[in-house]
This record gives C-alpha cells, sequence and structure tokens, in this order.
C-alpha cells in the first residue's frame, strides 16, 4: 500500500492489484485498454518504451469496520518496458522450472511468484488406483497465461489526483523493484560473507555506485536494450592480444556492441586496434 496527498478528507489508500489473480474487473478493463489503445499494434521503439497507455473505471469498495459503501477507482497502466521486464523475469524462472524437473520431489512447496508455478503434476497410475508416483512436465498452459498479462500494472484508490501522474508514479514503483532485483541478480550483491559494519556499507555502496552507473547507461542507450543484454555483453566484449601487432575483437559485433561504442566514443570492433591505440583507449576510460 501507498499512501499519498489528496484533498479529501476521509483517509486515503493507493493500493496496488494483481491483474493476473484480481479476477474479472482488472481483465473487463485490459480488454477494453487493449480494444481502445490497439495495444498490439505498438511498436517496440525507444519512444514508446517511455511512454504509458492507462484506462480508469470507477468501482464500488465496501468498508466492512463502518458497514459503507464508497467509491473507488481502478487504474490499469500498460508499458512496453514493464512487460519486457516481465518476460525476461519469466523467461529465468522457466529455465529454473527445468531445473526443478530433475528433482520433482522438491515441487510441492512453492508460493504463487516461485518458478514451480510453471510445473504441472498428473498423478500416474496403471490400474485407476490412488496414484503413488506423478509425473511433472512445464505447464505451457500457465505460462501463456500469465504472459497474457505482460505490461499491465493495476492501482485501486479513491485518490482523486490527475490518473496520468498516478499511473507514472506507479511505473516509478515496478522500477525500484527492478532495481533491487538487478542488484541481486546481475550485480551479485546477494549473499554477503562480510561480518564487519564498514565492509558490509562499502561492499553496498560499490552496489548501489555499479547501478547508477548501469541507469546513466540505460538512458544514454535510450532505453533500447534490457538490463540482462547490456550485462552479458559487456561482460563478453574482451580482446585478443596478438603478439606485438595489438588487438583482436574476440566477441561478435551486434547492435548492442555498436550502441556501446558509440556511447563511449571510442571502438574495439575494428580488424585490429594497435598497442598505441588501445593505451589511448585505456588513458581515456580513465579520465587521463
Amino acid at each position: 500500500m501507498r499512501i499519498m496527498k489528496s484533498k479529501a478528507t476521509d483517509p486515503t489508500y493507493h493500493v496496488i492489484q494483481d491483474v493476473k489473480r484480481d479476477g474479472k474487473r482488472s481483465t473487463e478493463i485490459i480488454e477494453n485498454l487493449g480494444h481502445a489503445s490497439d495495444i498490439s499494434e505498438i511498436e517496440d521503439t525507444p519512444e514508446n518504451r517511455n511512454r504509458i497507455f492507462y484506462k480508469q473505471m470507477l468501482v464500488e469498495g465496501y468498508d466492512e469496520e463502518r458497514d459503507i459503501a464508497f467509491d473507488q477507482t481502478l487504474i490499469v497502466t500498460y508499458s512496453l518496458k514493464y512487460k519486457l521486464y516481465q518476460q525476461t523475469i519469466r523467461e529465468r524462472q522457466i529455465e529454473r522450472a527445468k531445473k526443478y524437473l530433475q528433482h520433482p520431489a522438491q515441487y510441492d512447496k512453492h508460493s504463487v511468484t516461485d518458478a514451480k508455478r510453471f510445473i504441472k503434476k498428473t498423478p500416474v497410475t496403471n490400474d485407476g488406483e490412488i496414484a503413488e508416483k506423478a509425473a511433472y512436465e512445464l505447464n505451457i498452459n500457465a505460462i501463456e497465461e500469465e504472459a497474457k498479462y505482460d505490461g499491465f500494472y493495476a492501482v485501486c484508490t479513491n485518490l482523486d489526483d490527475d490518473p496520468a501522474e498516478i499511473a507514472r508514479i506507479n511505473h516509478d514503483r515496478w522500477e525500484i523493484e527492478e532495481s533491487f532485483r538487478i542488484m541481486k541478480s546481475e550485480f551479485d550483491a546477494r549473499p554477503v560473507y562480510l561480518h564487519r559494519d564498514d565492509r558490509i556499507k562499502a561492499h553496498f555502496l560499490t552496489c548501489f555506485i555499479s547501478l547508477m552507473i548501469y541507469r546513466i547507461l540505460e538512458k544514454q542507450l535510450d532505453n533500447s536494450f534490457t538490463c540482462e543484454e547490456i550485462i552479458n555483453t559487456l561482460h563478453k566484449m574482451n580482446v585478443r592480444e596478438v603478439g606485438e601487432y595489438g588487438y583482436i575483437p574476440n566477441y561478435t559485433r551486434t547492435e548492442l556492441t555498436d550502441a556501446l561504442h558509440d556511447n563511449a566514443g571510442f571502438r574495439t570492433d575494428n580488424e585490429l586496434t594497435t598497442p598505441k591505440a588501445m593505451a589511448g583507449i585505456i588513458r581515456r576510460s580513465k579520465g587521463l
């Protein structure tokens, strides 16, 4: 729940709704939003990735303690950037689910956000009796059902603020969640094998500085690539020394490597980079 300022005299609230489990209301407004805005036809461009589409509808709420009904607004937003983020997370979870299939005994304990939700358990028996064994497989239907809601985000509120502003604030919220996920996954911020307070602070300060640098780079690349794509590409952009002649690229040139080179102001994907040119690149990267 997120509390925001409002001119209303009653207590104000701002509650996040799960569009996958909220039922009919969110599903109805998602269908209306998709039809009205032709969401499936939106082109994946840097400009559109930064846009937020939304639709609102009035719904009736009920306060059990005071036994009164009240009006509230359900706002559902759609973002291409959020859609790509959810797709990336689910792809990782599907890969983990495939690993769980190798150890099916671990399946039974899982949460609604666990990768195990993508595993289907089917009791098997040869004679119709109570099954002592079960077959485990990827639940393709569950994966496809969840994918239908990619990019959508819902809130329920009694605020009278501008719906566009509420939609923008919620867009910022999931990006904060993404930042913590990036530190845990891409930057390996956890687990922390440290005990002294100063070293723990230094570790997380390094992580936050790395996150800040990444976010700046992401903006400079016009939000055209995912975090996983950027980090993995940077890891692979190695060069190989060829004796006294210089360095040759040890990676495949892509649209992303071109964008990174253009942003940095130098190139390492030439057929051969001389030792003098590489020394200049290193000096500039250090700000010398």
